[in-house]
């Protein structure tokens, strides 16, 4: 009797085909990059509150500017014209009376007077002679001195609603018969502390 040969044993069953392993997918977060960075409609207010913010700074810088503007505190008027011609000379002296009222809360000090002559197309300025040199001119001409006002001292204080009357005198490079028809005298006088000059025209 032959021998009984082992049978090798059966090969295994083949293996099935895994299946894939999956990880389920996280949401997506949305992404803009116009928005990342940001834009003029996202960032900025609404056009109606930037526009009431403007107008709001610019009625509040009028005010500003209003209370504090400079204002004069004086006002006055030329009285008096007297000229005399000088002999010998293209020259006129000139007595001006002037009367000033100070309204505002402040002493008003005189601190410097002078006067223009518009003639002839063209302008011809002249500081107001010291009361010393105002003195000697009433002497040398009477005409002048004849409905003249005390001589104005440079210094002299006004007090709160109080008044001045003074002449001051000038000299101008024309003939009489320029100064006759002039187009206009003016007078200016600066006050200190007072950064507006009352200027007076006749």
């Amino acid at each position: 009797m032959p021998e009984d040969t082992p049978q090798p044993p059966p090969p295994p069953p083949p293996l099935a085909p895994s299946e894939p392993v999956t990880t389920p997918a996280e949401p997506q977060i949305p992404f803009n990059i116009g928005e990342e960075f940001g834009t003029a409609r996202k960032n900025l207010p609404p056009t109606k509150i930037l526009l009431l913010a403007v107008a709001g700074i610019a009625i509040i810088t009028a005010v500003v500017g209003f209370v504090q503007k400079p204002r004069q505190t004086a006002n006055g008027s030329i009285d008096q014209v007297v000229m005399v011609e000088l002999p010998g000379q293209t020259q006129v002296m000139v007595a001006i009376g002037l009367s000033n009222h100070n309204f505002g809360k402040n002493p008003y000090v005189v601190q410097d007077v002078g006067a223009v002559l518009e003639a002839n197309n063209s302008s011809f300025p002249d500081q107001a002679a010291s009361v010393v040199d105002v003195a000697r001119y009433f002497e040398a001409f009477p005409a002048l001195k004849e409905h003249a006002y005390d001589p104005l001292k440079m210094g002299t204080s006004i007090a709160p609603g109080g008044d001045l009357q003074g002449t001051i005198v000038v000299t101008f490079p024309v003939p009489a018969s320029t100064f006759n028809n002039r187009k206009s005298l003016s007078v200016t006088v600066s006050a200190a502390e007072q950064p507006i000059p009352l200027v007076l025209t006749k």
